[in-house]
């Protein structure tokens, strides 16, 4: 099983701490190229930063230029993952991909072109149902420009974001859920979200401050779970019960799942929508680990995640996206999210899709892949032997 991957390098809970934060850094130090080049423009311009919001940085430089940017950080963090899951876990990349052999790049193309052509006639059913809520914004210039950035750097963000949330960090979980104190960790990082919305609501946070303040708040979780971890209760049967339910692959697809959804708090479709919105990123992380799950690897959501995006940024863009692109259409309808926009993507489109994936890739066993008990088999544990114990 895919989340057992884990067990087969060097899986100390440490490990994944300090990995996380390794590539957290690497990402913000990425983005030093973009901040010297945003403050070379506003100086060279004769301005200056007073005043100026996260919102009015993002529209300084020339979209194509901004793109690239704020993409090429992701193509940083990605190759730092890569170095952290090799000498930080004595891992291979193809072990943080897949279960099998090889990765299978049949299957991240069968998703990525299934997702984009459908992603793409569902644009084009909206415009011809209405095209008022459409303008014409293809520059033949600029849009191959966007082309050949986003084609090359897209990957880059979608992959990063695949391999840490539904590979490095679901496994690492996986991992942490083995722990016996791990459940009331669990219970108390979920009461602690509020506080992020919080945040959120009282500041504007970007996305790798969320990131950060997800960290604190797991890490206070678990400092807390420490402290109780004495009491008379922890050492009792009814605790011991109680944390065989969280010791199953369901947490780590959930805890995933809800800090990658909770990362785009900060995604200027939060301000213009409102926290509703927040059903259909999480609902969209919860869909891609469940094909992770089932499929015994990233493949499918790697090619999902990469259509996904790369076609949206290619085909339309609004002034109240993330992504601001030369793109063939402009939306400028009225922001809104109706009943159906949540209903019919999470609840309608990815059923719809699981059951295709399933059906071409022939899934079985769909209760122990997504409920069974996170145990290391013989052969990890001895491949693994001394990774979490003490060499006498």
């Amino acid at each position: 099983m895919y989340i057992k991957q884990a067990f087969n390098g060097l899986h100390d809970w440490w490990r994944y701490v300090i990995g996380t934060i390794i590539v957290i850094i690497a990402t913000v130090l990425g983005q030093v190229p973009y901040i010297v080049a945003i403050a070379y423009k506003v100086y060279n311009d004769g301005g200056d930063f007073t005043g100026l919001d996260e919102k009015a940085l993002m529209t300084i430089l020339e979209p194509n230029l901004n793109l690239f940017f704020i993409l090429l950080s992701f193509a940083v963090g990605l190759v730092v993952l890569y170095g952290v899951i090799k000498f930080l876990h004595n891992q291979t990349f193809t072990q943080l991909s897949t279960t099998r052999h090889k990765i299978d790049w049949n299957r991240i193309l069968f998703s990525f072109l299934f997702w984009g052509i459908l992603s793409s006639g569902l644009i084009a059913l909206d415009y011809y149902s209405n095209p008022e809520d459409y303008i014409n914004n293809f520059e033949l210039n600029r849009f191959l420009i966007l082309a050949v950035i986003a084609i090359i750097l897209i990957p880059f963000q979608t992959s990063l974001e695949e391999y840490l949330f539904r590979g490095y960090l679901m496994q690492g979980f996986a991992i942490l859920a083995t722990k016996r104190n791990f459940l009331l960790g669990f219970i108390i990082s979920f009461i602690f979200i509020p506080i992020l919305i919080y945040f959120n609501i009282v500041n504007s946070i970007s996305m790798n401050g969320n990131l950060v303040i997800i960290i604190g708040v797991l890490l206070v979780s678990y400092s807390i779970n420490l402290l109780l971890i004495k009491s008379k209760y922890y050492e009792s049967k009814s605790y011991e019960k109680l944390s065989l339910i969280v010791k199953r692959n369901w947490a780590p697809l959930l805890i995933t799942s809800t800090i990658f959804g909770l990362l785009h708090i900060a995604n200027p479709e939060v301000e213009k929508l409102g926290y509703s919105i927040m059903v259909y990123y999480i609902g969209t992380g919860l869909f891609l680990g469940i094909i992770t799950l089932m499929d015994d690897g990233l493949e499918l959501a790697l090619g999902f995640h990469a259509a996904n995006n790369l076609f949206t940024a290619l085909l339309v863009t609004a002034n109240w996206t993330a992504f601001q692109t030369h793109s063939v259409l402009k939306d400028v309808s009225d922001p809104s999210l109706g009943f159906i926009d949540l209903v019919l993507p999470v609840f309608i489109i990815f059923p719809i899709l699981i059951f295709v994936f399933s059906k071409k890739y022939k899934w079985t066993n769909w209760k122990d892949k997504l409920f069974g008990v996170i145990e290391p088999t013989i052969e990890n544990e001895i491949n693994t032997i001394g990774s979490d114990t003490e060499i006498q």
